[in-house]
């Protein structure tokens, strides 16, 4: 026998047999510290150690998406391997001409097809591409195949109500009989299944019973670097009759932990092309990042050195700082994004700010509260609009919205997140007809004070290293605030 054995057990889980000094090497390469384990410490049980183990060294069970990790850990560390996989039916793939007859409107792009190719090919793995590149195209062509080679129903996961809509109105626009064929799923919505393809957030089904999912015999998990949070992975877990897992995203955070829970639970990820490629042969906007240093006065002696949300908190209520934002969303021309953190501290006085400046311009204001139908009501318009201004937070407006006709945006909040700064940054990638390019203003608050650094500007530290990854253009501009 070998010394690792690797056995698929269903298209959710494995279970490897070895000897119990070789389940505890096994347990320690696939454990993992959280990144926030300190501040999720508060609220977990007393025993936690703040680390995922995604080996259960009990039971011997491990993500049946990670053997590929398993064989390389046996090779690295001389021992020997075998692997016993579910059978999987041998399935004919797609010819350009017959996808051609779903897509009258629409030719798919090299990467485009590469990225369906792979997802059918591999029937489980994550096709990571950059955010505007059009995921909405492969996930209608992934979905039209399958359904079309016998699979009776399909659950496509996406993070918002907006993406539910978008997808919606996306699927239409390519030539599907949508009122047929697919169904929503979010409040206002039934869950119960009926369509060929369901189109749901995960809120709204993941906690339903274990049978609801067993009618599914595939998955698309879209902007899948979502899937990391609990909730998501109990859904994916029920999903126990989809041999095809496929995740869509554009971006992962970095951390091993993350990507290796994606690809436990959907698969291998491939990238099919990067940022910089896509701009270069035209298919996305050309992108210029403009970082607006602001130095701001020197601070009361008992402001100095402030905690995080102290500092947020003095940032959001600045009014020369909001001022400074009013201004420069006054200056542009086009229609222009901005994204902020918390809505009353910070997003409303923008927004009555900016509303009461620009009076021949129209502005909106976004958040969590409004409507999904008064999103979509906004991002169509805006579509039709040349000068319009979109005061919105980044938690509705800064993962998967499809704006073509976006030319400015606005980062008024500090982050330091990867995921959030390049899904912010997608927001101004799409071509439009009259639009070729985007500019991005990254405000910046500089408080430092001998060699205290302020966390707004170590969170800008984090945004230029993703920005010179990302191979971006960027240009730095010190101002004094007043």
């Amino acid at each position: 026998m070998s010394d690792i054995h690797f056995e698929q057990t269903s298209n959710v889980w494995a279970r490897i047999r070895c000897e119990d000094s070789v389940a505890q090497e096994l347990s320690e390469f696939f454990s993992f510290t959280v990144p926030t384990a300190k501040f999720r410490k508060k609220e977990a049980k007393k025993y936690w150690d703040g680390k995922i183990r995604l080996f259960h060294i009990r039971t011997h069970k491990i993500y049946a998406g990670l053997e590929g990790y398993v064989r390389h850990f046996a090779k690295d560390n001389n021992y020997s391997y075998s692997c016993e996989m579910l059978k999987a039916t041998v399935e004919e793939l797609p010819k350009k001409e017959h996808v051609a007859k779903w897509i009258p409107t629409h030719t798919p792009r090299d990467y485009q097809w590469v990225a369906y190719l792979y997802a059918l090919n591999r029937k489980r793995g994550i096709v990571l591409s950059p955010t505007a590149s059009g995921k909405s195209l492969i996930i209608y062509m992934i979905s039209r195949w399958l359904l079309e080679r016998g699979k009776k129903r399909g659950l496509l996961i996406v993070p918002t109500t907006s993406l539910v809509e978008q997808m919606y109105t996306d699927f239409k626009e390519y030539g599907w009989d949508v009122e047929k064929n697919c169904q929503r799923i979010y409040e206002g919505f039934t869950s119960d299944a009926y369509a060929p393809l369901c189109i749901s957030t995960w809120q709204s089904i993941y906690n339903l019973p274990k049978k609801y999912f067993a009618q599914f015999d595939f998955v698309i998990g879209d902007e899948a670097h979502q899937f990391k949070a609990d909730s998501l992975k109990h859904i994916m877990e029920e999903l126990v009759n989809c041999d095809y897992r496929i995740g869509t995203t554009g971006t992962l955070d970095g951390s091993k932990v993350h990507k290796l829970v994606l690809e436990g639970l959907f698969g291998p990820v491939q990238r099919v092309a990067s940022t910089k490629e896509l701009q270069d042969k035209g298919y996305l906007a050309e992108l210029d990042i403009k970082c607006l240093v602001l130095k701001h006065p020197e601070l009361p002696t008992s402001m100095k050195s402030m905690s995080y949300p102290d500092e947020i908190a003095y940032l959001c209520a600045s009014e020369s700082r909001n001022r400074f934002i009013t201004n420069l969303a006054e200056s542009l021309n086009g229609n222009t994004l901005i994204l902020y953190n918390y809505v009353d501290k910070h997003g409303r006085i923008l927004y009555e700010q900016i509303n009461e400046r620009l009076l021949n311009r129209k502005v909106h204001f976004i958040h969590g509260l409004v409507e999904t139908e008064d999103r979509e009501i906004v991002r169509k318009l805006t579509e039709d609009e040349t000068d319009s201004v979109i005061v919105a937070s980044y938690g509705t407006f800064s993962t998967g919205i499809n704006i073509k006709h976006l030319h400015n945006v606005i980062f008024a909040s500090p982050t330091k997140s990867q995921i959030r700064t390049l899904q912010s940054i997608g927001r101004g990638l799409r071509l439009g007809d009259k639009k070729q390019k985007c500019t991005l203003y990254d405000i910046v608050d500089d408080l430092r004070y001998g060699n205290y650094v302020n966390f707004a500007l170590r969170h800008y530290e984090e945004r230029i290293r993703i920005y010179n990854d990302e191979k971006f253009n960027i240009k730095t501009f010190n101002i004094g605030l007043r």
